[in-house]
C-alpha cells in the first residue's frame, strides 16, 4: 500500500501541523486535573474565594486555547483527507481508464465502482482520524497514567493493572473482527453489482415479471452482508462494556483505597479527584483508541482494495511515444496466425491469417461465440493477441502509440452507448474541433440526419444518459455517425445494424461505399449474410477457427458454414424474392 503514501506528500505541513495540534490540546487537557486538585485542596479548603476564581480562569484558558486547537487540527484534517481522496479518486479513475479490457474483466464493473466510491471514503475518514486521534488518544492514555504515577506513586499500581487489561480486550476483540472487513466489502461489491444489473436490465426484469425472483436475490445478497455486519457488530459492541466495566472497577478501587490514605494523612482529597479524573480520561481515551483501531481495520482493508486495482498493470503497455510511419504498399490490417484466448481459456481465436487492403470493405460472419467480436477488439488494441502479429500499414500493432492506433480507427461497439449531454458533443468524440458541416455529413451516411433535423434542438438536442432519449435505431445511427467523424482511415461496424430495418440497413451500406474516401478501410460484422452480400471479402468463423474467406458467391459454393447461414435465413418465398430483389438493387 505505500503507493498511496505519495498522494499524502504535498499534504506534509497538513500531517505535522495538525497532529501537533491536537497534542497540545491532549497536554491541555492533561493539566485540568491538577488545576481541579488545586482548587479543592488550596481553595475550597482554604475558603479562598480569590484563589478559586484564579484558578477557574486557568480552567477556562486551558479550555478556549484547548477548543482553538481543536478546531484548526479538525479544520487541517479536513483539507488533508478531502484532498488526499480527491487526487486519489482522480488518480483512480485515469488508472482504470488506461487498463486493457482485460484487466476491467477481472475486477468487474462493481467491484471497480465500490473501490471508487465506497473503498475510497473509507481511506479518507482514516487519514482524518489519523491527525486527529492517532496520536491524541494513545498520548492521553499514557500521559493520564505517566500524571498519576508522578501525583502518588503508591496508588499508580491500580493504573498498572486497569491499562494492560484494557489492552488485553482491545486486541482480543480485533483479532476476531480485523479479517472479517474485507470479506464485507467483497459482500458490498456483490451487492453493487446486483443492483446494477437490475436496474439496467429494468426492461427484461419487468418483461418476464421476474420482480419477486430478483427481490430474493437482492434481498439473500443484503441480508448475508448485514448478518455478517451484525456478527463483527455483535463482538464489537463488547469492547465499551467491557472497557467501562474494568474501569469502573479501578474507579472504585481508587475510592476505597483513596479513603483510607485520606483517613490517614497520606492522600489530599484534590489528589483523589485528579485520579479518577485521569482514570475517567484513560476511560475515555480507551474508547477511542478501540473505535480507532475498528476504524483503522476497516480503512486498512479499503486501502488494500484501492491499492490492488491502482498497481495492476495493463496487459496491453503503451510505451511508443513517436509516431509510426506506414510501409508504402502495405495491407491496411494482417493477421498472421494470430491466436487469443481470455485469462488462461480456451482460445478463442485459433491460427487466424488474414489480410485487409486499404479501402477493402470485409464482412465477418458466424455463429454465436465464433469469434467474431473478439477479432475486432484485436485491431484497436482493447486485447493483445496471445500468439501470432498483428500489423496495422505494414507495422506491428504494438509498435504504435495507442493515441496514434485509435486515431485511425472508428469503432461502432456492438451496444449502442451514448453519453449524457448533447447530439454534438457526442459526435465530437473521435474530432473534438469537429465543425457542424462535417457532423451533418456524418449523420447524412449514418441515415440519422433526417430524425436529427426533426428534433426541436437540432445539434444542441440533450441526450439522455445512456441515450434513453432515442429509440435502439437511432442511438445506433448516431453511434456510426459518431464513428464516421474525422474521416478515419478504418471504420469497424461491430454487429451495430442490427436495429434498422432493411431498407435503412440497405441505404447506409450504400451511403458507407459511396460517401466515405476509396482507401477507407470498412469491417462488418452481421448477422444477416444478405448484409455481407457486396462485400469485397467475407470472412466466415467458426469455434474461433476460419471456415472460409471469399465472396458472397465463391462462399455459397465453398464455405459449408456459410451456406447454412445464408439459407436459414432464406426461409420463406417471401423472403428469398425479397432477397434476390435487393440482390437486384444493388447492382444497379
Amino acid at each position: 500500500m505505500s503507493n498511496l503514501y505519495k498522494y499524502l506528500k504535498k499534504y506534509k505541513k497538513h500531517l505535522i501541523l495538525g497532529p501537533i495540534f491536537k497534542l497540545l490540546e491532549a497536554i491541555f487537557e492533561l493539566i485540568v486535573p491538577v488545576v481541579m486538585a488545586k482548587i479543592i485542596d488550596v481553595g475550597i479548603a482554604n475558603e479562598d474565594i480569590g484563589y478559586i476564581f484564579k484558578m477557574g480562569g486557568v480552567l477556562v484558558l486551558l479550555a478556549v486555547v484547548g477548543l482553538a486547537a481543536a478546531l484548526f487540527c479538525q479544520y487541517v484534517a479536513s483539507r488533508c483527507s478531502q484532498g488526499f481522496g480527491t487526487e486519489l479518486r482522480n488518480v483512480l479513475f485515469m488508472h482504470i481508464n488506461m487498463l486493457s479490457m482485460s484487466e476491467t474483466d477481472k475486477f468487474g464493473t462493481s467491484s471497480m465502482i465500490t473501490r471508487f466510491n465506497s473503498d475510497i471514503n473509507q481511506v479518507q475518514l482514516g487519514v482524518a482520524m489519523l491527525i486527529r486521534l492517532a496520536i491524541r488518544a494513545p498520548f492521553l492514555v499514557i500521559g493520564a497514567t505517566v500524571s498519576a504515577i508522578l501525583l502518588k506513586p503508591s496508588m499508580s499500581w491500580i493504573f498498572l493493572i486497569a491499562a494492560p487489561l484494557v489492552a488485553l480486550a482491545l486486541w482480543l476483540i480485533m483479532k476476531k473482527t480485523m479479517p472479517a472487513y474485507t470479506k464485507n466489502q467483497r459482500k458490498l461489491d456483490k451487492i453493487t453489482s446486483i443492483a446494477r444489473e437490475d436496474l439496467s436490465g429494468i426492461r427484461v426484469v419487468r418483461a418476464f415479471t421476474e420482480q419477486e425472483r430478483e427481490q430474493k436475490r437482492f434481498e439473500e445478497a443484503t441480508e448475508d452482508y448485514s448478518s455478517s455486519v451484525i456478527a463483527i457488530s455483535r463482538i464489537s459492541a463488547l469492547l465499551n462494556p467491557l472497557t467501562f466495566l474494568i474501569i469502573n472497577f479501578a474507579i472504585v478501587a481508587l475510592l476505597y483505597f483513596g479513603a483510607k490514605k485520606i483517613n490517614v494523612g497520606g492522600l489530599t482529597q484534590g489528589e483523589l479527584i485528579a485520579f479518577i479524573n485521569y482514570m475517567t480520561q484513560i476511560s475515555l481515551a480507551l474508547v477511542v483508541v478501540a473505535n480507532m483501531a475498528v476504524l483503522f481495520s476497516k480503512s486498512y482493508a479499503s486501502a488494500k482494495r484501492v491499492s490492488e486495482l491502482l498497481t495492476t498493470q495493463s496487459s496491453v503497455s503503451d510505451e511508443g511515444n513517436t509516431d509510426v510511419e506506414p510501409i508504402e504498399g502495405a495491407s491496411a490490417i494482417s493477421f498472421k496466425s494470430v491466436s487469443f484466448q481470455y485469462g488462461g481459456g480456451g482460445y478463442a481465436l485459433k491460427n487466424l491469417t488474414v489480410d485487409i487492403a486499404k479501402g477493402e470493405t470485409v464482412g465477418i460472419i458466424g455463429g454465436t461465440g465464433s469469434g467474431k467480436s473478439t477479432l475486432i477488439n484485436l485491431i484497436p488494441r482493447f486485447y493483445d493477441v496471445s500468439e501470432g502479429e498483428l500489423l496495422i500499414n505494414g507495422e506491428d500493432i504494438k509498435k504504435y502509440p495507442l493515441r496514434q492506433l485509435r486515431s485511425k480507427i472508428g469503432l461502432v461497439p456492438q451496444q449502442a452507448m451514448l453519453f449524457s449531454g448533447t447530439i454534438r458533443s457526442n459526435l465530437q468524440w473521435r474530432k473534438k474541433d469537429a465543425s457542424d458541416d462535417e457532423i451533418y455529413a456524418a449523420l447524412k451516411t449514418a441515415q440519422a440526419y433526417d430524425f436529427v433535423m426533426q428534433k426541436s434542438g437540432k445539434l444542441d438536442e440533450t441526450v439522455q444518459q445512456k441515450g434513453k432519449n432515442f429509440s435502439g435505431g437511432q442511438r445506433q445511427r448516431l453511434s456510426i455517425a459518431r464513428a464516421l467523424v474525422g474521416s478515419p482511415e478504418i471504420i469497424i461496424l461491430d454487429d451495430s445494424m442490427s436495429a434498422l430495418d432493411f431498407a435503412t440497413d440497405l441505404a447506409l451500406r450504400r451511403a458507407l461505399n459511396s460517401d466515405l474516401p476509396k482507401d477507407t478501410t470498412k469491417i462488418i460484422i452481421s448477422q444477416r449474410a444478405t448484409s455481407l452480400k457486396n462485400a469485397d471479402k467475407i470472412i466466415v468463423l467458426d469455434k474461433g477457427e476460419v471456415a472460409g474467406i471469399g465472396s458472397h458467391r465463391d462462399l455459397l459454393e465453398k464455405c459449408e458454414v456459410y451456406r447454412e447461414i445464408y439459407e436459414s435465413q432464406q426461409k420463406t418465398p417471401q423472403e428469398t424474392a425479397a432477397a434476390k430483389e435487393e440482390d437486384v438493387n444493388e447492382e444497379e
